[in-house]
């Protein structure tokens, strides 16, 4: 079955940087894109970024352009998310996500807080 499992969440400065990774199994991930979105406590689920099966293009919601990066390692069936420069306002849980045959298939969260 897909399996998702993030981890690399916590609490942060202003400021300061996270790397989120989402290991994943039970399906081709080197022939799956893969995204990473986010729910802040009110609010709805929001598209961070994606990236493509081959790793060769990506996608970025307006906010998170030139802070956030996403890669991924296939030989390690691996997706990562690099945030730099985090601010109160991206405190959220952090979802990885992968759409197989029109399902959406969910990890479990990692939460990020970002306070001083």
């Amino acid at each position: 079955q897909v399996q998702l499992v993030e981890s690399g969440g916590g609490l942060v400065q202003p400021g300061g940087s996270l790397r989120l990774s989402c290991a994943a199994s039970g399906f081709t991930f080197s022939s799956s894109a893969m995204s990473w979105y986010r729910q802040a406590p009110g609010k709805e689920r929001e598209l961070v970024a994606s990236i493509a099966s081959a790793g060769g293009s990506t996608n970025y919601a307006d906010t998170m352009k030139g802070r956030f990066t996403i890669s991924r390692d296939n030989a390690k069936n691996t997706v990562y998310l690099q945030m730099n420069s985090l601010k109160p306002e991206d405190t959220a849980m952090y979802f990885c996500n992968t759409r197989i045959y029109r399902l959406h298939y969910w990890g479990q969260g990692t939460q990020v807080t970002v306070s001083s």
